[in-house]
């Protein structure tokens, strides 16, 4: 059993939810990127999902595109970012990391070569946010051959056949976007994001974790009752942002708002 997999089937036999925060790697600097993953872990995240910088992230809104800036200062590569999970494992063999990035860098590494440096450092599941599932066989192949699982963005436009697609390519679990728009967009219709999460369940038993605007523990609670997993991105960035330059203040800001989260959901 992945450790997704399993992650997932403890959560559901202590009656809880996966919390999964999301942060781009080396942001604001690369020194502080695997103490920061290991803080979240502390704090209460299930998961970790993990951003490669990328020049043009076109499905990130401002805060997580500076985020992708800061940390392409310091010319943090997909190279690097797989170097940093490798050290996280040698501390963490359980909480599984799933990388969040273009396909840019991986098509300059190759495919295969990809899938099997991502399974060396011990990363769980890959997004790639602009590679449909119809042009995606040949990286798929790699993946799982690998045992690294690929997790595909379902929106609130996504039709009937779609969400068939995606989730006869899918593993791990399925990100529902709960909004029409970037990362860091507003208002959060609960009971749209519940309607939209009954319809994807009527094509897969995988868990469906929810993103996009879930930015306080009110709407962590709110929207763990409905899903499997609840990621939080925009919200966190900002509060790695904001004390940029002050580590200690990263860490205090992250255990605050992660662990508010966690117990808020586990209520």
């Amino acid at each position: 059993m992945s450790r997704i997999a399993a992650t997932f089937d403890s959560l559901k036999q202590s009656g809880h939810k996966a919390l999964v925060p999301f942060i781009t790697a080396g942001d604001p600097d690369p020194s502080i990127t695997v103490k920061l993953m290991h803080t979240l872990v502390e704090a209460g995240a299930s998961m970790l999902e993990l951003g490669v910088p990328f020049s043009d992230p076109m499905a990130d809104g401002p805060v997580i595109q500076r985020a992708s800036e800061r940390a392409l200062e310091h010319n943090v590569s997909l190279t690097d970012v797989l170097a940093m999970v490798k050290t996280f494992r040698e501390s963490n063999a359980d909480t599984p990391i799933i990388l969040m990035g273009y396909l840019n860098p991986v098509e300059v590494m190759g495919y295969a070569e990809f899938a099997a440096a991502a399974a060396n450092a011990g990363v769980d599941g890959a997004i790639i946010v602009d590679l449909p599932p119809q042009e995606a066989s040949e990286l798929l192949s790699e993946m799982k051959a690998q045992q690294v699982d690929p997790i595909f963005l379902m929106s609130p436009t996504t039709t009937d056949e779609r969400i068939e697609l995606i989730t006869s390519a899918a593993s791990g679990f399925v990100y529902y976007v709960s909004l029409k728009g970037v990362t860091g967009a507003a208002t959060l219709d609960i009971q749209e994001v519940e309607d939209k999460l009954a319809q994807i369940r009527k094509h897969t038993d995988l868990p469906i974790g929810v993103g996009f605007g879930i930015s306080d523990a009110d709407k962590a609670q709110q929207m763990s009752k409905i899903s499997d997993a609840v990621i939080v991105g925009s919200a966190l960035v900002k509060q790695i942002e904001a004390n940029s330059s002050d580590h200690d203040a990263i860490f205090t800001a992250a255990r605050e708002l992660i662990g508010g989260m966690r117990q808020a959901m586990d209520a």
